[in-house]
C-alpha cells in the first residue's frame, strides 16, 4: 500500500511498500495539470478550426473527429501507447509494455521530471498523443468513409505516434541520445501529423471538381476559425510551457516566446495575403498565428524573445507559400495541413538548431545543452535535419503503409468508391454519414424548401380545380 506523507514546505513523500520514497513537488503536479486541460481544450478547438474552414455540409464531420479522436486515443494510450512511448525499459526506437494498461505509473517519478510523478506526466502526455492525430485526421475532411476512422487513429498512434515520440523523448531513444532539441513536439507532433495527412491526402485521392471553381470556396463560418485559433493559442500556452514540466522561468519563457511568435506569424502571413486581395483577412492571421506556433513548438524551451520575433517571421513566409505545393504536385489537401504542420513543423526544427542557447535552456536551474549556432554549436543543425527528415519519411511511409492495410480489410477502408464519392460529396459528409447538421437552420432550410413545393403544388391544384368548376359551370 502507498504511503503519502508531507514536508513541512507541503511537497508529496510518496513511500512504495519497499520502502522506496519519492519527493514531489505540488506546484509543479498542478502546472502540469493545470497545462494538461489546456492542451486538452486545442483538441476541440482543432475541430472548430477545421469546421469553419470547410463547406457547410461537412462542418460537424470535423466537430465530431475532435472528440471521437480524443475518445479513441484516450483507450490507446491506456491500454499501452504510454509504455510504447515512454517505458523506461524500452529500445532506441520504441518501448515495451511494462506500463501495459497503466501497471506501475501511480508513484513512480517520471522519466520527464523527478518532481512530478508518472501519473501525472502520462495525463498530459497523452494530450500531445490525441492531438496529433487530430491534427492529420484534417486531411479526410470532405471524403472518405467515417466509421473505420477510429481503427486508423489507433493504429496509426501505435505504429507513427509512438515510435517517434519515444525516439525524441525517452530517455533510451536514437535522437535524443544523438542530442536532438525539441522542446514540445516539433516533428513527434507537427511534422508526423503533417507528413500523415499529406499520405492520407494521397490515399482519398481529389475530391470531385479539386482545380476548378467547384471547390474555390471560402470558408463558410470564419466565426469558427477564429474560435478555434482562440483555443488552441490558449492552450498552447500548456503546450509549450507545461512542457517544463515545472512552475519555473523557464515555463514562463517558453510562454512569452509563444505568445510573440504566434503575434508575429499571424501579421506576416496576413500582409502576404494583402497583397493578392488587398483585403485584411482574419482567416489569413489565424493561419499565421497557427503557422508561428508550430515552428516555435521545439525550440519554445531552448531560445530567446528576439528569436521568437523570427520564428514568427520565417514560418508566416514559408508556410504561406508553402500552401501552393498542393497545386504544384497535385494533391487535394483540403486543410493545407502539410504546409503548415510538417513545413512549420521543419521551419521551427532548423531555427532551433541555429538559435538554441545553453543559457535559455539553464532557467530551470538543471537542463545543460551545447546550444545551437549561436553557441558555435554547428553540429546542431545536422542533428535537427536527420530527425526532421527521418520522422517526416516514416510518418508518410507508415501512413501509406496502414491506409492501403485497411483498404483489403473488410469495413475498414476508409476511400469510397467513386460513384460513393459522389453522392456523399454532394450531399455532404455531415448528412451522408451522420444525418444530422451543425445548424438547425440547414434542415429547416430544407423542410422550408419541401414546404414550399408542398404549397406550390396545393396552389396548382387548387388552380385546376378551380378552372374545372368554371368550365363545368
Amino acid at each position: 500500500m502507498l504511503n503519502i506523507t508531507y514536508t513541512a514546505s507541503g511537497d508529496i513523500i510518496a513511500t512504495d511498500n519497499d520502502g522506496i520514497s519519492s519527493l514531489f513537488n505540488l506546484g509543479d503536479i498542478a502546472w502540469t495539470l493545470t497545462s494538461t486541460a489546456l492542451v486538452w481544450i486545442m483538441i476541440p478547438g482543432l475541430g472548430f478550426l477545421y469546421s469553419g474552414l470547410l463547406r457547410r455540409k461537412n462542418a460537424l464531420t470535423q466537430m465530431y473527429m475532435g472528440i471521437m479522436v480524443l475518445a479513441a486515443i484516450s483507450f490507446q494510450w491506456f491500454f499501452w501507447g504510454f509504455s510504447l512511448a515512454f517505458s523506461s525499459t524500452g529500445s532506441m526506437f520504441i518501448g515495451d509494455l511494462k506500463h501495459f494498461a497503466f501497471m506501475d505509473v501511480l508513484d513512480t517519478p517520471s522519466i520527464g521530471s523527478a518532481r512530478i510523478p508518472t501519473i501525472v506526466y502520462s495525463i498530459y502526455q497523452l494530450m500531445f498523443a490525441a492531438i496529433t492525430p487530430m491534427i492529420a485526421a484534417g486531411a479526410f475532411a470532405e471524403r472518405g468513409h467515417l466509421g473505420p476512422i477510429p481503427v486508423f487513429v489507433f493504429a496509426w498512434s501505435t505504429l507513427v505516434y509512438d515510435p517517434i515520440a519515444c525516439w525524441t523523448w525517452s530517455p533510451n531513444g536514437w535522437s535524443a541520445k544523438m542530442g536532438v532539441l525539441d522542446f514540445a513536439g516539433g516533428t513527434p507532433v507537427h511534422i508526423s501529423s503533417g507528413a500523415a495527412a499529406l499520405a492520407i491526402s494521397v490515399y482519398l485521392g481529389k475530391r470531385k471538381g479539386w482545380g476548378t471553381e467547384k471547390l474555390s470556396y471560402r470558408p463558410h463560418n470564419t466565426s469558427y476559425v477564429v474560435l478555434g485559433t482562440v483555443m488552441l493559442w490558449f492552450g498552447w500556452f500548456g503546450f509549450n510551457g507545461g512542457s517544463a514540466l515545472s512552475a519555473n522561468l523557464r515555463a514562463a519563457q517558453a510562454c512569452i516566446v509563444t505568445n510573440l511568435a504566434a503575434s508575429v506569424g499571424g501579421l506576416t502571413w496576413m500582409i502576404w495575403d494583402y497583397r493578392i486581395d488587398h483585403k485584411w483577412s482574419a482567416v489569413g492571421f489565424c493561419s499565421g498565428a497557427i503557422a508561428g506556433l508550430v515552428a516555435i513548438t521545439p525550440a519554445s524551451g531552448f531560445v530567446g524573445a528576439p528569436a521568437a520575433v523570427l520564428f514568427g517571421v520565417v514560418a508566416g513566409t514559408c508556410c504561406n507559400f508553402a500552401t501552393q505545393f498542393k497545386f504544384l504536385f497535385a494533391i487535394d489537401d483540403a486543410l493545407d495541413i502539410f504546409a503548415s504542420h510538417a513545413v512549420g513543423g521543419l521551419v521551427g526544427n532548423i531555427l532551433t538548431g541555429i538559435f538554441a542557447q545553453r543559457s535559455v535552456a539553464a532557467y530551470d536551474g538543471f537542463t545543460n545543452i551545447n546550444g545551437g549556432w549561436v553557441d558555435q554549436h554547428y553540429i546542431q543543425l545536422g542533428y535537427q535535419l536527420a530527425d526532421s527528415v527521418a520522422g517526416m519519411v516514416y510518418s508518410f511511409v507508415m501512413t501509406t503503409v496502414i491506409l492501403w492495410i485497411m483498404h483489403y480489410v473488410p469495413c475498414c477502408r476508409i476511400r469510397m468508391s467513386d460513384a460513393e464519392a459522389e453522392t456523399a460529396e454532394e450531399l455532404g459528409m455531415d448528412e451522408y454519414h451522420m444525418g444530422e447538421f451543425a445548424y438547425d437552420y440547414v434542415g429547416l432550410e430544407e423542410e422550408a424548401l419541401v414546404r414550399d413545393e408542398k404549397e406550390d403544388f396545393d396552389s396548382n391544384s387548387t388552380v385546376h380545380e378551380s378552372s374545372g368548376l368554371h368550365t363545368a359551370n
